[in-house]
């Protein structure tokens, strides 16, 4: 495509000119891109090809009581009712005492893949007998995160196939999320493999699925706070174990069943200037790691008390990458008030929990339209022009005429305008 050559090397102006030139976009599209684009420099530090900055709304989860202490939750998302949602169920948690949450360990982990192997027991055997060197390697390649307490503490290894060995590399990255370092001390420890031991590195790489990072949080709730009109606080309980239960059982609602604990997950990852996709990634591996794609969490009824659990593998950082370099992320953390990346990622596994009870108590009480559709209508009056003391109206007239598309939407905006002149 004509003028695209070597883009990245362009000043921002000569790149939105191209654009206007090649794509005629008219003054408007200009205006629009040129009033987003925030702080240019920042942009073109984190991604090649830098426009714009593409904007999703961020607002606070309330309610959330984590091992005691209560939180303001950045979330940033564009899915209508998701902090409303999360809102509700942190509350309802709250009622019971709120969340109680634990790290058992924060390690990352990655692989030195070694192929074309002729005795792979044979590797096996040599590398497990020198492995206190190797991880002395892997210190010696990042000795800064040595000296802060961090560093390479175990090595395994796991036969892929007769040809394939995967070496994994566990490291307390401490504060960091680590990917960086990680990887350099991974080369270090290949490049020592292929020396000694003459084998071939087919790839040395972290890897997103952080068994060594998992966060468990509980909720303990009283039916009473359950209870809904003519549905009793018990027969919700039961409800949502039953819907637990499914999901457990049948792949089809265990995704739509995790997709929900992620809205919360990722809108709070995504505030915080974490890898979303990283998490994404390692909790849909662990919701498989039985053999069967299952749900994430598990509620049960017990004794009067409607428990709820969830377990996530969450390597998040609370320094380093966007982190050190995003305004608003900086200022998110300022909100957060987690002490460190341990209490950060209790936080997030919180919000998930608190979701996906929001998620069931609404499927199985008032079904799940009810909660969405009057943020859905207010996106649908924005989307038809209505201007900001207009939307409520227009939402009413909407709920009013039993009214749900586009062209309704417009003729009734057109008849309040008209009344009101």
């Amino acid at each position: 495509m004509r003028g695209f050559g070597k883009y990245y090397r362009k000043t921002w102006e000569e790149r939105l000119a191209i654009l206007r030139d090649t794509f005629y976009l008219d003054d408007n599209d200009i205006a629009e891109i040129e009033h987003v684009s925030g702080n240019g420099e920042i942009g073109d530090t984190m991604v090649e090809n830098f426009i714009t900055q593409f904007e999703i709304p961020e607002g606070l989860g309330l309610n959330y009581v984590v091992n005691g202490k209560e939180y303001l939750v950045p979330m940033v998302t564009e899915e209508p009712s998701v902090i409303a949602a999360a809102s509700n169920g942190a509350r309802l948690v709250k009622a019971g005492g709120g969340f109680n949450a634990e790290v058992k360990s924060r390690l990352m982990l990655g692989q030195i893949v070694i192929e074309n192997i002729t005795d792979v027991d044979e590797l096996v055997r040599k590398i497990k007998a020198d492995q206190e060197h190797l991880l002395k390697v892997a210190n010696d390649a990042h000795p800064s995160i040595v000296r802060r307490g961090g560093g390479a503490r175990w090595l395994r290894t796991r036969i892929l196939a007769n040809d394939l060995l995967s070496v994994d590399l566990a490291v307390d990255v401490q504060e960091a999320m680590g990917a960086n370092m990680l990887n350099t001390m991974l080369e270090a420890v290949a490049n020592e493999i292929q020396c000694t031991y003459h084998q071939d590195v087919l790839m040395s790489i972290m890897s997103n699925y952080a068994t060594e990072s998992l966060v468990t949080t509980k909720a303990r709730i009283p039916v009473s706070e359950l209870a809904k009109e003519n549905i009793s606080g018990e027969e919700v309980a039961l409800k949502i174990q039953q819907a637990s239960r499914l999901a457990q059982l049948d792949p089809y609602r265990a995704t739509t069943n995790n997709k929900g604990i992620m809205n919360g997950v990722d809108a709070v990852t995504i505030a915080s200037g974490n890898d979303w996709r990283a998490i994404e990634a390692g909790s849909h591996a662990y919701a498989a790691r039985d053999g069967q794609y299952k749900g994430l969490s598990q509620w049960y009824f017990e004794d009067g008390i409607l428990i709820g659990e969830l377990t996530l593998p969450l390597p998040v950082g609370s320094v380093g990458g966007s982190i050190k370099i995003v305004p608003l992320v900086k200022i998110n953390h300022k909100l957060f008030k987690a002490k460190d990346a341990k209490e950060l990622s209790m936080i997030i596994a919180s919000v998930g929990l608190g979701q996906n009870l929001a998620a069931l108590y609404a499927l199985v009480t008032d079904g799940i339209q009810r909660g969405h559709m009057r943020l859905q209508l207010k996106s649908l009056a924005v989307s038809v022009g209505a201007k900001q003391d207009e939307i409520s109206k227009l939402v009413n007239l909407l709920e009013k005429n039993k009214k749900r598309d586009s062209a309704s939407a417009r003729e009734l905006l057109e008849k309040l305008r008209r009344e009101e002149l």
